[in-house]
């Protein structure tokens, strides 16, 4: 009998690699960088054709659970509950309480560990891939993915394998971390390497094994975690403290590069990563001058470049390997090749507190979406966008007012003991202390412009009293 095999999708991330596009609240798995849709969709949308899979278990973050569940319910999958993390601990404890979680009812199925950034080309070649692997990970094989080198990448890690001639399914010999170029030249040239992809097929029971060997502080501290675990709509949110005692480490060092059950399976279907920009426009489809552009972009005499734009209309004039990057609150302009480094850019914006390392102008809520279009002294201005069928929690201010204008669409206003609806057009002002909420009973978006005023307008100053998302 096939034992099923559930996806196990992990959707963390800190957004530092494709800054500015994505920030640490909007993680690169959730960027729209093809007509596709988002990393994560494609993703999801991938497993379609597999045998005997179960909906996908996603792994995320708190702060991205409505964003995970908004993409999901966007491409009309269905989808198993979602684990939400407290805090990042990495790969490792995410993977064992996915495991945990799927053995809940005396199951034990194959685990397909899949991070939710990654691009692969060819779907077909990957199901191959997986249909090989399975028999060797039902009989205890711990299977890595590894892709085909098509050069000495020194962005990725490697794996040494024992050799095609034993098959498909290669015993694993040694994980290599990032080499340098000569290093990273050796590998290809022996033809004993392949790129470590991050991607998994293992049963849940061998990988807690094999854990609870190396490993036994992640397993307790996740075993913890679930069965203190509070179940909310469609989350499974694990326990914030149990959650924290477990070490910070990735499967690879916590049990992939220790087990002796370790093997590979060779991939070659237009894998990538997406680790940068230049990873970007290697993947992107490109004019004759070998440029990829999108949004509002007019580009002359320029070669081997991505320009993306957001919004505002950006021009390029005789550039050669560039990246330029626009977004609503900042602009990014470097060689192509220095690509690496925009982590280092994002380090000083946090060493220097800017709210630009971390959060979009706009920002998205389970309700919808807000995007400061304006501030200054004692007042500022949001482009407000609720979903149909959405509410905002019953809340209230200690320090600042709302004056709302309704653009377009219908509001259901709560202001202290009134209810009533606003068109477009019209407008409403909820003192300061006042008691409101703000709701969309309509079929369409509703969109209004919020202007604040008072002498602070941060976003902590909420007091809650009646909140269907479960938000404090």
């Amino acid at each position: 009998m096939t034992i099923p095999l559930l996806p196990v999708i992990l959707c963390g991330g800190s957004g530092t690699r494709l800054w500015p596009l994505s920030r640490e609240a909007f993680p690169k798995q959730f960027l729209r960088l093809s007509t596709q849709g988002s990393m994560l969709q494609q993703t999801l949308q991938r497993l379609a054709g597999i045998d005997t899979v179960s909906p996908a278990l996603l792994v995320c973050n708190e702060s991205s659970r409505f964003i995970v569940a908004e993409q999901v319910r966007e491409i009309g999958l269905e989808h198993s509950r979602m684990l939400l993390e407290p805090m990042r601990r990495n790969t490792a404890p995410a993977i064992a309480s996915a495991a945990l979680h799927a053995m809940e009812n005396g199951e034990d199925p194959l685990l397909l560990v899949l991070p939710s950034d990654h691009v692969i080309l060819d779907t077909p070649v990957f199901h191959r891939a997986i249909a090989l692997a399975r028999s060797a990970a039902e009989a205890g094989h711990l299977l890595t993915f590894g892709i085909t080198p098509t050069g000495p990448e020194t962005g990725y890690g490697y794996i040494r394998a024992e050799g095609a001639a034993t098959g498909p399914v290669q015993r694993v010999l040694e994980f290599v971390e990032k080499p340098a170029l000569a290093l990273a030249e050796q590998y290809i040239a022996s033809g004993d390497y392949f790129w470590n992809s991050g991607m998994f097929l293992f049963r849940a029971s061998r990988y807690l094994e094999e854990l609870e060997r190396f490993q036994p502080a992640v397993l307790a501290a996740c075993r913890a975690a679930l069965a203190d675990a509070k179940s909310d709509l469609d989350f499974i949110r694990l326990d914030k403290d149990a959650y924290a005692a477990s070490p910070d480490i990735a499967v690879d060092y916590a049990v992939m590069e220790r087990t002796s059950h370790a093997s590979t399976i060779a991939l070659d279907a237009g894998w990538n990563d997406i680790g940068s920009w230049k990873a970007v426009l290697d993947v992107a489809e490109k004019d004759a001058s070998q440029n990829s552009t999108q949004g509002d972009v007019l580009i002359q005499d320029c070669n081997d470049c991505l320009v993306h734009s957001s919004g505002r209309l950006v021009t390029a004039i005789g550039m050669r390997n560039t990246v330029i990057v626009e977004t609503a609150d900042a602009v990014l302009v470097m060689d192509a090749d220095q690509a690496q480094h925009t982590k280092t850019v994002v380090a000083q914006l946090i060493t220097k507190n800017r709210a630009e390392a971390t959060m979009h102008r706009e920002v998205f809520r389970p309700w919808g979406s807000y995007d400061s279009i304006g501030n200054g002294e004692r007042f500022q201005v949001k482009r407000i966008t609720v979903k149909p069928g959405a509410k905002l929690s019953l809340q209230m201010h200690h320090h600042r007012a709302e004056h709302w204008i309704v653009v377009s669409g219908t509001a259901q206003i709560t202001n202290g003991d009134r209810e009533y609806l606003l068109t477009e057009n019209q407008s409403t002002y909820i003192p300061l202390g006042v008691v409101h909420s703000l709701a969309n009973p309509g079929k369409l978006p509703l969109e209004l412009i919020e202007i604040q005023s008072g002498s602070y307008l941060g976003e902590d100053d909420i007091v809650r009293f009646e909140d269907r998302y479960g938000r404090a």
